[in-house]
């Protein structure tokens, strides 16, 4: 524990941050090199840095991976690797390597087989041809709340994406650099958007409604895209970045040029300046992080620190704090158009975040912050405000949202567009729902058979799994959203029920030989249980906290996981690496640099804490 401590004080950085990255594979390092070719900014040591690290990551066969021990390769992600490659300029088609990664790319089907998301890009910069009709309107920017499928139903993160993408998709807009690379090769037979006829029919009835409901096609068009272009100015950060997410301020820039900005104009400018602010230095290459994670990994380190037993009083705590406290959001957000009746007071999870707070990271600042609020008014003040804003986001059935409160939206289900309802949808979640309930039941004094309590603990029970697990949302996986709901529902007087029991049973029967834990990002898309056959300190550590938490002494699984954490905390191999997050299944996912030193920390404390030993 000491070693973990020292670790972490070491990194923190002056202003009581910490800035471990938030690495996401090579797709924003791609997207990077084509948009700054693109607008023709020759940063060449950015560019060929990426492309060094684009190169680095390249599999035996051609292909490249999102995961250690996904099958064969990604053809989507190969794609746009070689994409990037070929746009940087310091790697040809000749190169033996883009040879083999060409044959990967055709063998697995070509563009046609890219997602959505690759085809819009590819769209975008001249590579493929829209389709003659876009899966959603633009004129959907424009229906009232009441009406049944509306823009505010999707959730933020899809909503920011969304927006310029609808200007996109009306204007099929292209704009190809210079020097850009053909990649008519890859297209097999012709451009496909795959939509279905019977969907055509449901966007035709909603165009139809909307005429009906609001009149003229022409100036409804017109209001229509104007509001998606103020949806996205208004929402510009301090740092230029469209809600600090790389994804959306790269399509924005892309949006905006589409009807008529200039490459060169201020708003642009500072966009591609916000994206560069995302550079993390991994492995001695640059990596563009789809955001920045200050908020997140300083919240949980706070925590761990102090719950290992570094004083509130300790520099290091009190820096961290004073940071969050900066953070801590005064504005009102999308968030509000559900909860009208909620106050601001939440954290967001980047560094630059002032509009788009998250349950999360409400509950991981609000730990930090905890022992601070009965000694000064500041804290004291920041407390009640983010207590107030995160019970306000409880959703009716009785959880927590990450983003929005009441957004389940069963229209998600018509949409042609894979991987939708993690890209649109912010419906309750295990994982959520069980780290509120960490909170409330150990941090409040909430009592347990409060109506609020005992809505979220009903939920949890009412969508367990038939083994015993929980899904997570925003971890991988199984292991993630158990050890959530076993620590939550043991926080608030559950350890004993049988729900837990059950979960307890089934974090045993996966154990590893080595007392460790291991699970694979393929659970994400197989929707079940996939062991990764290698254990990782992170599920390692959620394993052990879950048993450590519903246990009422030290068993023999539990001194096999803390042995595990012991024997292997200095190790670095492809398990200290291997994703422990993630966004959209099968597409993306994500390597928190600070988590092998957090989770076993945490273990570690609360087994100190819980057996004295």
């Amino acid at each position: 524990m000491k070693r973990l401590i020292a670790a972490l004080r070491k990194k923190q950085s002056p202003d009581g941050s910490w800035k471990y990255p938030f690495e996401t594979g090579i797709v924003t390092d791609a997207y990077m090199i084509i948009l700054l070719r693109t607008l023709e900014i020759h940063d060449e040591k950015l560019i060929r840095g990426l492309a060094s690290r684009i190169l680095s990551m390249q599999e035996d066969n051609g292909s490249w991976k999102l995961f250690h021990d996904e099958p064969a390769g990604n053809a989507n992600a190969t794609l746009e690797a070689y994409y990037g490659l070929l746009s940087s300029g310091y790697i040809g088609k000749e190169d033996k390597r883009m040879q083999a990664a060409r044959k990967f790319i055709r063998e697995h089907g070509g563009m046609e087989k890219a997602n959505i998301f690759t085809k819009i890009m590819l769209s975008i910069t001249g590579q493929y041809p829209w389709p003659d009709n876009f899966p959603l309107l633009v004129e959907i920017m424009l229906l009232p709340l009441s009406f049944p499928f509306n823009f505010y139903q999707f959730s933020v993160y899809g909503r920011v994406n969304l927006a310029p993408i609808l200007i996109l998709s009306e204007k099929k807009f292209s704009i190809r650099a210079k020097n850009s690379p053909d990649l008519s090769d890859l297209l097999l037979t012709r451009a496909q958007w795959d939509i279905l006829p019977e969907y055509r029919s449901f966007l035709s009835l909603i165009k139809d409604g909307i005429e009906g409901l609001l009149g003229l096609p022409e100036h409804l068009h017109s209001l229509a895209m104007d509001r998606a272009k103020e949806y996205m100015l208004q929402r510009i950060e301090p740092d230029g970045t469209f809600y600090s997410y790389f994804s959306s301020t790269f399509l924005m820039i892309f949006a905006l040029l589409s009807i008529g900005y200039s490459k060169d104009e201020p708003v642009i400018r500072n966009a591609v300046e916000g994206l560069k602010s995302f550079q993390a230095d991994i492995d001695a290459h640059p990596h563009m992080q789809y955001t920045d994670a200050s908020v997140w990994n300083t919240s949980l380190i706070s925590t761990a620190l102090q719950l290992a037993g570094v004083t509130p009083d300790d520099p290091a705590v009190k820096r961290a704090n004073s940071y969050l406290l900066k953070r801590q959001h005064t504005k009102y957000g999308d968030w509000a158009i559900h909860n009208p009746h909620g106050q601001p007071g939440g954290w967001g999870f980047s560094d630059v975040n002032t509009l788009n707070p998250d349950v999360d990271d409400t509950t991981a600042s609000l730990r930090a912050i905890a022992g601070g609020a009965e000694k000064s008014s500041e804290y004291q003040s920041a407390w009640d405000r983010g207590i107030q804003w995160l019970l306000s986001m409880q959703n009716d059935d009785g959880g927590w949202p990450s983003f929005e409160r009441n957004t389940e939206n069963p229209w998600l289900d018509f949409l042609p567009i894979e991987k939708g309802e993690y890209m649109f949808g912010d419906p309750t979640s295990a994982d959520l729902t069980g780290r509120t309930l960490e909170f409330l039941g150990n941090y409040t004094n909430l009592p347990a058979d409060d109506p609020l309590m005992k809505n979220a603990v009903n939920w949890l029970f009412d969508h367990q799994e038939q083994d015993g697990s929980w899904y997570g949302r925003w971890g991988i996986c199984y292991i993630y959203g158990t050890w959530a709901s076993v620590t939550g529902l043991s926080a608030t007087g559950y350890s004993s029920h049988p729900s837990v029991r059950k979960a307890i049973d089934w974090l045993k029967k996966i154990q590893n030989e080595d007392g460790g834990w291991g699970e694979s990002c393929l659970s994400d898309s197989q929707k079940s249980y996939v062991p990764l056959n290698k254990s990782t300190l992170t599920d390692t550590a959620w394993a052990v906290d879950a048993l450590i938490a519903a246990e009422n002494q030290p068993t023999e699984q539990i001194q096999r996981g803390i042995q595990y954490l012991l024997s292997n905390i200095e190790k670095k191999d492809w398990t200290t690496d291997y994703p422990k997050g993630q966004a959209m299944a099968g597409s993306f996912y994500i390597h928190y640099h600070s988590y092998r030193y957090i989770f076993p920390l945490i273990a570690l404390a609360h087994y100190q804490r819980k057996f004295g030993q």
